[in-house]
């Protein structure tokens, strides 16, 4: 045991030393970390190094390797076309409500397959799995109910905190870290569908073509990562904003990347109020949430959540590009398709559908 300690610590030194690891080496490491074969200072210190190095899309995929290997309940949904992820991996310095998840749900309405990996609140006030569970989606469900979601409903949600879905450890460690790690990104890859097409924001500026690249690595096919600024520029949220530029790394179909900024004044859209994107408390998000689907929400809500819904369609080849892709979500929107589309997520993906709607339905009351 003594001799594990060492040679772990000596991995450390070298991360410390802002030396890399191989892919082997970092899959070595989380695995011992997820079996909890180390002492949590031990762990804690790991990440804390490789963070601080900056992380490389080799050790990354080793981390995604065997999260996904050893500790991810794998379904093949029955589709004609590619399963698509959004996610944004949290730990970013502006706290937005749950953009990416409305995102998903106009996407889905448009008939692209989303297969959804979130988490409880780590750092936010309110996670994809709380804001989920809140409106009726069963989100300690099997698998295999998630799968039948993303067949039917054309949306499903895995709870990446769940023991149905990572039966090993991976909730254990996700609800002990208050910072952005690859782990963040490493988990929130290990997708039980996998997907392969992606639409994903990161927590800051240096983590796109990491992020990017892993995708690559571990076999997506096409792909967007993205970090997008607040209206000074000093804080950072894993969507694409409304308010300032963000950063962008897309990953074509044949392979190539391309780097570029979106400017939101270019596709004619503004944010009046930035505060109106914050998140507020639980209960509040929860109708707030129902509302916007509805169309019934604020500009600056609704935009943001068209804006990162088109980047979906754009990289799921729903439309040209992503000025026709918030058009086409908009009017999704407008249509009363995204609102429609959240009633049948939550009549498939759960074990009692009678109870899930009456939980929609008592929320709807009050939009």
């Amino acid at each position: 045991m003594d001799d594990k300690l060492r040679a772990f610590g000596k991995n450390i030194d070298l991360l410390i030393n802002k030396n890399n690891l191989s892919r082997e080496e970092s899959r070595e490491m989380f695995r011992q970390i997820l079996m909890n074969e180390q002492p949590d200072l031990q762990q804690g210190a790991f990440l804390a190094a490789i963070t601080a190095k900056g992380a490389t899309p080799q050790e990354i995929a080793g981390g995604w390797e065997v999260i996904f290997d050893l500790d991810t309940v794998k379904v093949s949904p029955k589709i004609s076309v590619p399963v698509v992820e959004n996610c944004g991996t949290g730990m970013d310095s502006f706290k937005t409500f749950n953009i990416s998840t409305a995102a998903s749900i106009i996407a889905a309405a448009d008939g692209v397959p989303m297969a959804k990996h979130g988490a409880r609140a780590i750092t936010s006030k309110c996670g994809t799995i709380d804001l989920l569970e809140s409106i009726g989606i069963d989100v300690e469900c099997d698998a295999s109910i998630v799968k039948k979601s993303i067949e039917d409903a054309n949306i499903g949600m895995f709870n990446g905190m769940s023991s149905k879905v990572h039966p090993c450890a991976l909730g254990r460690i996700l609800s002990q870290i208050r910072f952005g790690t690859i782990l963040n990104i490493a988990a929130s890859l290990a997708n039980p569908a996998s997907p392969t097409i992606g639409v994903r924001g990161v927590y800051n500026e240096e983590m796109i073509m990491p992020t990017l690249e892993t995708m690559k690595e571990i076999g997506f096919k096409k792909a967007m990562v993205f970090h997008g600024k607040n209206s000074n520029g000093k804080c950072g949220m894993d969507e694409i904003s409304t308010s300032g530029l963000t950063f962008v790394a897309e990953m074509k179909s044949d392979g190539t990347i391309t780097e570029y900024t979106i400017d939101p004044s270019s596709l004619d859209i503004r944010c009046d109020n930035e505060n109106d994107i914050l998140a507020s408390e639980r209960s509040n998000e929860s109708i707030r949430f129902l509302r916007l689907l509805e169309g019934k929400e604020s500009r600056d809500r609704e935009d943001i959540v068209c804006l990162n819904a088109a980047a979906i369609l754009y990289v799921s080849d729903h439309v040209k590009d992503i000025e026709s892709g918030f058009e086409r979500a908009k009017s999704i929107v407008a249509s009363g398709r995204a609102a429609s589309k959240i009633k049948e997520w939550v009549s498939i993906q759960n074990s009692k559908p009678d109870l899930g709607l009456e939980k929609l339905d008592a929320l709807l009351c009050h939009c």
